[in-house]
């Protein structure tokens, strides 16, 4: 299985709850923080939902 790099790149700040609470769960909380999660349907969707404040990197 491969990777995913995740980087955090806008704030949570004005997010809905329910966005910062996915970001945690990534293991995100600040902006440049990384994380390297396993590609699995349910990491995508999670990113899914809060990409409009990360980046995804495929290793």
């Amino acid at each position: 299985m491969s990777d995913l790099t995740v980087i955090q790149v806008r704030s949570a700040i004005g997010s809905k709850p329910k966005h910062r609470g996915t970001l945690r769960a990534l293991g995100l909380g600040r902006i440049g923080k990384t994380n390297t999660l396993p590609d699995r349907p349910e990491i995508r969707g999670m990113i899914q939902k809060v990409a409009h404040l990360i980046d995804v990197q495929e290793d």
